[in-house]
């Protein structure tokens, strides 16, 4: 056999070479985009799991697989310590409302993380505010309403929350010493539980994020009677704030991610970076807004400065109430 001539075989070998860079370039591909665990610590369907799988899709491009894990129960509890026992690697971060960030602190006797210390502040992803709603079994379409069954029929005045010490749990009390009625508080895993048990007639009352309850509003299955931020809520325009509705409160909160404490370098990097530009994005901006949050999509110091001072905020209003959980 003749041997094939020196120029031939370098420019084989030069071939061969070029082939094994384009196939190793995948798998180098893959590996510069770690994979992404969001933990949620609600029940699928809530606010905050429409919310988490909404950023998992936008920022899908960023990481080589997502996943969304629900580990609901203990108002957030269970999933924010999932998040503080991970590795500080990028890998695992956890969406979650700002109540077990600034208003747990203040409520729990012993609580099991630190707020500030276990966990490193990725980015707020957006404001919002509640609905205090009325189920079918109440036939209540006001807050005078409302009030005045309460105070007749103390029986119908049980109410739902994600969480016992959330923040619509704080609603309930914050409205029970606003008004002078007596309202049970009844804690599910979540707004969709929250929700069938409303629908049920299981409980007369419900407060939660607008966006939980908006469908069932507009459909006629449940009535949203009033919001707490400032001004209305543009899922539902006709529906007056408490303090139109003459209760003098009003109390709005945000949703945010964070990883666990440790989390610094590219991994804290290309979450931040993701998050500031998918939030400020006008496609995610525009679902936000129809959710009925307003954006923010700050980076980590941000985030933190925020923490900071809706701890301090809260503390005061919430010894005020007198509540206080094991």
């Amino acid at each position: 056999m003749t041997p094939l001539p020196s120029w031939t075989r370098r420019a084989l070998h030069l071939m061969g070479v070029a082939a094994t860079l384009c196939a190793a370039l995948p798998a180098v591909q893959a590996q510069d985009k770690p994979p992404l665990k969001i933990l949620v610590g609600f029940a699928p369907g809530g606010s905050a799991d429409v919310l988490a799988r909404l950023i998992a899709e936008a920022i899908r491009d960023d990481f080589a697989t997502i996943i969304v894990d629900n580990k609901p129960g203990a108002g957030g509890r269970i999933a924010l310590n999932a998040v503080k026992a991970a590795k500080p690697d990028g890998q695992t971060v956890i969406v979650l409302p700002s109540g077990p960030m600034v208003l747990f602190p203040h409520v729990y006797k012993k609580l099991d993380y630190d707020a500030v210390k276990d966990f490193t502040p990725i980015s707020q992803i957006a404001r919002f505010q509640f609905g205090v709603v009325s189920g079918p079994a109440t036939h209540v379409k006001t807050v005078a309403e409302m009030v005045a069954k309460a105070k007749s029929d103390p029986a119908s005045a049980s109410y739902g929350t994600p969480g016992a010490g959330t923040l619509p749990h704080f609603m309930g009390v914050m409205l029970e010493q606003s008004t002078g009625i007596s309202l049970n508080h009844i804690p599910f895993q979540g707004g969709a539980p929250a929700n069938n048990a409303l629908l049920g007639g299981h409980i007369g009352y419900k407060f939660d994020v607008v966006s939980e309850t908006a469908e069932l509003h507009h459909n006629g299955k449940a009535r949203i009677i009033a919001v707490t931020g400032p001004q209305r809520d543009p899922q539902v325009p006709e529906v007056p704030t408490l303090k139109e509705s003459g209760v003098n409160m009003e109390a709005t909160a945000w949703f945010a991610m964070y990883g666990p404490a440790g989390l610094k370098g590219e991994a804290l990097s290309r979450l931040e970076k993701a998050m500031v530009r998918v939030v400020r994005d006008p496609a995610l901006k525009d679902k936000l807004l129809k959710l009925g949050y307003e954006p923010i999509g700050s980076n980590g110091a941000d985030l933190a400065a925020a923490q900071k001072t809706d701890l301090a905020r809260w503390e005061k209003p919430i010894k005020a109430t007198g509540v206080q959980l094991d």
